[in-house]
């Protein structure tokens, strides 16, 4: 069982940078895949970004590649995602999510999830 707790939400303007930081329970952390998705209202959650367990290959959404990194710390058991030159769009509750499939991109890979951490972005 993993428990995930999202951080470092809040409000930008066009251009910024936020962090958010996901923080795990459990002492399998380093056996899963992480990865950020994010929802905004009226639309569906999508995919942003994920790492596998060894963080090799990670991979990013189109449409925030250039702009996102997500790292790792298994002996911190978290996972981060540096968000830079932040746009509209971006705005959305962001989730991290752990699981063991290999197919990183889909929702259905993975097995725990977060409670999401809002990013608004100004114009």
């Amino acid at each position: 069982q993993v428990q995930l707790v999202e951080s470092g939400g809040g409000l930008v303007q066009a251009g910024g940078s936020l962090r958010l930081s996901c923080a795990a329970s459990g002492r399998t952390f380093s056996t899963y895949n992480m990865g950020w998705f994010r929802q905004a209202p009226g639309k569906e959650r999508e995919f942003v970004s994920a790492i596998y367990w060894n963080s090799d290959n990670p991979y990013y959404a189109d449409s925030v590649k250039g702009r996102f990194a997500i790292s790792r710390d298994n002996a911190k058991n978290s996972v981060f995602l540096q968000m830079n030159s932040l746009k509209p769009e971006d705005t959305a509750v962001y989730y991290c999510a752990a699981g063991s499939s290999w197919n990183l991109r889909i929702s259905s890979a993975y097995n725990y999830w977060g409670q999401g951490t809002q990013v608004t972005v100004s114009s």
